[in-house]
């Protein structure tokens, strides 16, 4: 098994990881470094500066992930300031928001970023379409989860296993994208 580290604090994220990457043979782990988020409308400009961030202080291979739910009536908001929406105004605050909206289309975004020293980063971007629910909905994954429906179901990513997740979620297909390029550097 090849160790590649996670620099992340989300358990949830890490779940994600490590169910499609195991099989692959590589052994995810946590490294909990944390690093200053550029202040930006761009996830891959986050991501980016992340690794720039954290190749400094550590000297093996890693990855790391950000990512955003973009709401349509909202023009784009959460965007990158996802995870501090979360923790200020969470899902209450969100569907309150969209209260009075006819269009809840939204888009997850996500972008990993894998660096190994000595190599160019490489950087591989996630999309799922969706819409935002009238309600909180499913204990499941972490986040906006319980009020995010991909387009073509009827269940919020609250509902599902982590499995039926990982076939939609922008995590997932980001993730995918980094296998195809990791497999070329074996």
């Amino acid at each position: 098994m090849k160790t590649l580290y996670f620099i992340t604090s989300n358990k949830g994220k890490l779940q994600e990881a490590t169910k499609k990457l195991r099989p692959l043979g590589y052994a995810v782990v946590q490294k909990d470094l944390g690093y200053p988020e550029l202040q930006t409308d761009s996830l891959e400009e986050v991501a980016t500066w992340g690794i720039t961030y954290i190749q400094d202080r550590f000297d093996e291979a890693f990855m790391l992930e950000d990512a955003g739910l973009f709401i349509d009536a909202l023009e784009g908001f959460p965007g990158v300031y996802s995870k501090y929406v979360f923790f200020t105004i969470g899902l209450p605050g969100i569907l309150r928001l969209l209260q009075e909206a006819d269009n809840r289309k939204a888009v997850f975004r996500s972008v990993y970023a894998y660096y190994e020293p000595g190599k160019k980063p490489i950087i591989v971007t996630g999309e799922c379409n969706g819409t935002i629910s009238q309600k909180q909905q499913g204990k499941n994954g972490f986040g906006y989860d319980p009020i995010f429906i991909p387009n073509g179901e009827e269940k919020t990513f609250g509902e599902m296993t982590i499995d039926k997740k990982n076939k939609f979620s922008h995590r997932g297909r980001a993730l995918e994208k980094l296998i195809a390029e990791l497999n070329t550097l074996r």
